[in-house]
């Protein structure tokens, strides 16, 4: 994830990369965060590479937030602006420029937390990963790249999508515990959770992956399993 804060005082800046980053580590984001003291150099880093989201102060020393987000909006359809202003006066005006949402300063570390939980529900989960310990230390895994898991040998095999498996050192309780908080993945017996983003069918007793294989449910999961994942294709259109 990309992230832009636009604003000229540079203790405000500061202040808001601390809670950012902090909030990329709690939830396990791969994040870059970028500050530009002038909304043009801001402009000019975006035709150059995307940000998928920027806070940006409305009174920037000679500019105006809300005319440098018009600017972005000529060529950025897509980037979720969280405005950062003393006054939310500019409300109707950051409807225009599609803005997602406003922090009034000072504003609490809650209301930030808030702004960027939503955050995360609009963006696209690719950057979401978890870290697990392997043979010789520690490994960070993108969540968009398991297929499956499964317990083995007091061992969790990890099947991804560059075809590698990854062996982790973990109890299933714990490596589940990781990922039950995301819709993409379903418990499908005591031993083995998928992704649904590579479940092409579910018969009613199995799911079957893109890659072929077949993943059984227990008896006592179908009932969910076919709940969840009817859901889930449902969310996705």
């Amino acid at each position: 994830m990309r992230i832009a804060v636009i604003d000229d005082l540079k203790s405000d800046r500061q202040l808001l990369i601390s809670r950012l980053n902090k909030l990329l580590s709690d939830n396990s984001i791969n994040g870059e965060i970028y500050e530009f003291e002038k909304g043009i150099d801001f402009i000019k880093a975006s035709k150059q590479t995307a940000f998928e989201v920027a806070f940006m102060d409305i009174y920037i020393d000679k500019e105006n937030g809300i005319e440098i987000s018009k600017l972005l909006r000529e060529f950025d359809k897509e980037c979720i602006l969280i405005f950062t202003t003393t006054s939310s006066d500019y409300a109707l005006e950051g409807f225009k420029v599609r803005a997602f949402d406003y922090l009034v300063k000072p504003y609490t570390t809650d209301e930030l937390k808030i702004a960027f939980t939503d955050i995360l529900n609009r963006l696209p989960s690719s950057d979401k990963y978890i870290e697990v310990k392997v043979i010789g230390g520690t490994q960070r895994i993108r969540l968009n790249e398991i297929i499956y898991a499964e317990h083995f040998k007091h061992c969790i095999n990890i099947y991804k999508s560059d075809c590698a498996t990854t062996v982790v050192r973990s109890t299933f309780a714990e490596f589940s515990k990781q990922l039950e908080s995301d819709e993409r993945f379903f418990m499908c017996n005591r031993g083995v959770i998928i992704n649904f983003d590579y479940a092409s069918d579910f018969d009613g007793t199995e799911f079957i992956l893109n890659n072929g294989v077949r993943i059984s449910v227990s008896r006592s999961l179908t009932k969910s399993a076919k709940s969840r994942f009817a859901d889930f294709i449902f969310n996705k259109r």
